[in-house]
C-alpha cells in the first residue's frame, strides 16, 4: 500500500498541471477577506483564499451561488470590494462589455484580479474565443488604475506548459504509457529555462526592444478601480 500511494503521488507530481501550481500561487499571495465576486467560479477551487465571496457562473453546478452572465452582471453597482476572474476572459464573446461591467460592480479602490492565457491549447471548446497580449490587457483595462500585468511563464516554461499539454490533450502513438513522454520531456525542458538571458520584443527591427517576456502562456493582472472616479457606466 505504500508502495502504491508512492507510486500515485510521484504520478500525480509528473502529470500535474503547471499552469495549475503557477496559479494557486498567484492567487494565495493575493489572498484576501473583502468581499469578493467569483465570476467563473466553477466548484470554486479558490474559495479558501476568498472567504467572502460570492460565486458566479453561467451554468448551475456545486459550488455555483449565482448563474449569471458575466456580461451583464445580476449585481448593483459598486457592490464589491473585489473582483476574481481567473481564466475566464478568453470564453468571452465581448471582453471589452465584461471589464465593463466588473468596473460597474467594484466599489471605488476596489481590486481586480484577473488570469487569462496567451500562448495556449484550445480548451472548453467551443467556447474558446480570444487570446490576449500584454497590450490587449491594458487596453481592455485602461479606465483602471495601478494595473500589473505579469507574465505566467517565461519561454521555455511556456515551451514545457505546451509540451505537457500534448500529454493532457492528445491521444500517443502507443497508447498510455507513452502519454509519459510528454510530461517527463515538459519536466526536462523546464530545467533548462535558466539558459534564456534576455528577450527582445522586435518593433521595426531585429532585437530593438526589451520590455517583459517575448512569449508566455499567460498573464496574471491585478488592477484597481481608481477612488471617487465617475462615468455615465456607473
Amino acid at each position: 500500500m505504500g508502495l502504491r500511494a508512492s507510486i500515485q503521488r510521484a504520478e500525480r507530481r509528473v502529470t500535474g498541471k503547471m499552469t495549475r501550481v503557477m496559479l494557486d500561487r498567484f492567487l494565495r499571495e493575493h489572498r484576501s477577506r473583502a468581499r469578493t465576486l467569483d465570476i467563473g467560479a466553477g466548484a470554486g477551487p479558490y474559495a479558501a483564499f476568498f472567504p467572502d465571496r460570492i460565486s458566479l457562473d453561467i451554468e448551475a453546478a456545486p459550488g455555483v451561488g449565482v448563474v449569471g452572465d458575466a456580461h451583464a452582471l445580476p449585481f448593483a453597482g459598486r457592490s464589491f470590494g473585489q473582483v476574481l476572474a481567473t481564466e475566464v476572459l478568453e470564453h468571452l464573446v465581448e471582453p471589452q462589455r465584461a471589464i465593463d461591467e466588473i468596473w460597474r460592480v467594484l466599489e471605488p479602490g476596489g481590486r481586480l484580479l484577473l488570469t487569462t492565457r496567451f500562448l495556449f491549447p484550445i480548451h472548453d471548446g467551443p467556447g474558446d474565443y480570444f487570446r490576449y497580449t500584454r497590450y490587449g490587457l491594458a487596453h481592455l483595462l485602461q479606465r483602471f488604475e495601478q494595473v500589473e500585468i505579469t507574465e505566467e511563464a517565461g519561454p521555455v516554461e511556456t515551451l514545457a506548459i505546451l509540451l505537457q499539454r500534448l500529454g493532457l490533450q492528445a491521444d500517443t502513438l502507443g497508447g498510455r504509457p507513452f502519454r509519459y513522454i510528454w510530461f517527463v520531456s515538459a519536466h526536462l525542458l523546464r530545467l533548462g529555462r535558466f539558459l534564456v538571458r534576455r528577450e527582445y520584443i522586435t518593433s521595426r527591427g531585429w532585437r530593438t526592444r526589451r520590455e517583459g517576456r517575448m512569449m508566455t502562456s499567460g498573464y496574471y493582472v491585478v488592477a484597481r478601480r481608481p477612488d471617487g472616479y465617475q462615468h455615465s457606466h456607473d
